[in-house]
């Protein structure tokens, strides 16, 4: 309590601090006071309006260190944590030209500034479920991987640095310039949870090659640029864009580092196919593969099928679907593939936007009218009926029409319910040029809308026939729609007759002993990996990708 109560003696507030203990008001709690909990404490309207001021600016400055570490929910540890070990991604971001921003400006508008930086760094950290450890003035430090582990860590990361690029450049600031950072990000394993330091510089500790990489890549950026260490490189595969920058001589490091510089994000549909690499040979699921074969042939046939495929991370859904591809390596069909992200499980139809963008060969850069050209293209392709279906899907993917196509007039909820029949029109139209398989991975994660659209499709076409001409009957589809998720999920649709539920299941020892001699080539591993790796559901996909 003594830093808490010379921080009130600075502000000339020091009256308070017995009542502050009284209370249990810590730093952990006082970032989380608000006017109305003041005013029950007994401070006065002036001295509110003092505190709350206070209370911010040291949130953003140096004093936000305790408040960071129980800021959000995946932050909550208790006092007493205990080291352990980790494999983390560490995010290193510093704001670029800082100190000559302080021979320029008033120091309070140096402080507005630092101030939005911050507050941009630490939305982005936030969303992809970081843990902020510490705010240098100009620089944050972040954690993704603890207190809370994440499959994707590396992933997130990189996802919360492009944020933050964009949205510090896109800061109004007091000057002509625009605001630019540089980050550097490495992954490794470390050991951390050890509480250190005293009142504000409390923190937890990180021991590990990790963050010192990331200083130095840092330190090697140029203005937005985002750098990444081997190690993260390799568990983000196809996701992102990159540059290669070579080999750089590191100080402190012996060897030299393999540097990579993040452009974009990648263009790959799938999260699997953007990671897999090394795979081995399919083990122990010849049944799941033939029920898949035996419902593709039927959908051949005219007779649609609608397949559930669930089981835990990593077991091997999206594995299967491979195999299913290879096995069909001679045959001609159509596949689409559609991916859900938890990072967009709020945001409308997202993976038919997704899906439609890479289908249309549509980037970032694409200017807005070659965004419509492009849609055209892709829609003629499919259907004659490409003057009534593009301005919806050109609503959806938030490209302008202008003068090509007249101003919509409809109702949200007509609009809703022309573009879902825009969307079955298309896969109709794919369905009657040749068989289609048609995959939705990671549904668990699948908006409400997307989910909304997945009945859709399943549904009897009754009803389909009286809001759009176009379309059929689903179960004369020559289509085989396949839904991948995890068994947290329950999709009641089993009682449809064309619609199949199938459980990916964890594989006995011997067969984990197969595949695990398969990739270690004959080499013997230690038994307490033998017998570990078994039991967990990620052997089956990790070992596959990263051995």
């Amino acid at each position: 309590m003594d830093d808490l109560q010379q921080w009130l003696e600075r502000i000339g507030l020091a009256q308070y601090a017995d009542v502050f203990a009284k209370n249990d008001i810590d730093w952990e709690t006082l970032p989380e006071l608000n006017e109305q909990d003041l005013e029950k404490l007994g401070v006065s309207l002036g001295h509110r309006k003092k505190l709350i001021k206070a209370i911010s600016e040291a949130c953003s400055t140096s004093l936000q260190a305790p408040k960071r570490f129980v800021e959000t929910p995946s932050a909550t540890r208790t006092i007493n944590a205990r080291a352990e070990r980790r494999h983390l991604t560490v995010l290193l971001c510093d704001l670029v030209g800082s100190t000559a921003l302080s021979a320029r400006l008033d120091p309070e508008d140096l402080q507005r500034i630092l101030r939005e930086f911050q507050r941009c760094c630490s939305d982005a950290i936030r969303r992809y479920d970081g843990h902020i450890a510490r705010f240098m003035g100009d620089g944050v430090l972040a954690y993704f991987g603890f207190p809370t582990a994440h499959e994707d860590n590396a992933e997130r990361a990189v996802k919360a640095a492009l944020e933050m690029v964009e949205s510090v450049s896109a800061l109004a600031i007091p000057i002509a310039e625009k605001l630019e950072v540089r980050i550097g990000i490495a992954s490794g394993l470390v050991v951390v949870g050890d509480l250190i330091g005293e009142g504000s510089a409390r923190e937890f500790a990180l021991v590990g090659d990790a963050p010192n990489v990331a200083a130095r890549l840092e330190a090697l950026a140029e203005p937005n640029q985002i750098l990444v260490a081997p190690r993260t490189r390799h568990l983000l595969g196809g996701l992102f864009e990159f540059a290669d920058l070579g080999d750089h001589h590191i100080k402190g490091f012996e060897r030299p580092i393999h540097v990579w510089r993040v452009l974009a994000p990648g263009s790959v549909s799938s999260r699997f196919e953007a990671r897999a690499s090394h795979l081995t040979q399919l083990i122990g699921r010849q049944a799941e593969l033939g029920l898949l074969q035996k419902r593709y042939s039927k959908a051949k046939r005219g007779k649609g099928q609608v397949v559930l495929v669930s089981g835990e991370p990593g077991i091997g859904k999206s594995r299967l679907i491979m195999a299913l591809r290879n096995r069909m390596a001679g045959e001609s069909y159509g596949f689409l593939s559609f991916q859900c992200s938890s990072y967009h499980t709020s945001s409308a139809l997202y993976p038919v936007i997704h899906h439609l963008e890479g289908a249309a060969g549509i980037t970032r850069d694409t200017s807005p009218a070659a965004r419509l050209d492009k849609l055209e293209t892709l829609v003629s392709r499919q259907t004659e009926e490409a003057k009534s279906i593009v301005p919806l899907l050109a609503h959806l993917l938030s490209i302008p029409t202008k003068d090509r196509y007249a101003p919509s007039e409809l109702t949200p909820e007509q609009l809703k319910s022309r573009t879902f029949s825009a969307l079955l029109a298309l896969l109709q139209a794919s369905a009657e040029q040749e068989p289609v398989i048609l995959v939705f991975e990671d549904v668990h994660w699948a908006d409400p809308t997307s989910l909304e659209l997945l009945e859709r499709i399943r549904d009897n076409a009754k009803n389909w026939r009286m809001l759009v001409i176009l379309c059929d009957n689903a179960k004369n589809w020559r289509m085989l729609v396949i839904l991948l998720h995890r068994p947290d999920l329950n999709l009641p649709w089993a009682e449809q007759p064309h619609v199949s539920s199938l459980a990916i299941n964890r594989l006995d020892r011997v067969q984990v002993s197969s595949m695990v001699e398969s990739l270690t080539e004959g080499q013997v591993l230690p038994q307490t990996v033998t017998k570990t790796v078994p039991t967990h559901s990620w052997w089956c996909q990790i070992p596959c990708m990263i051995l």
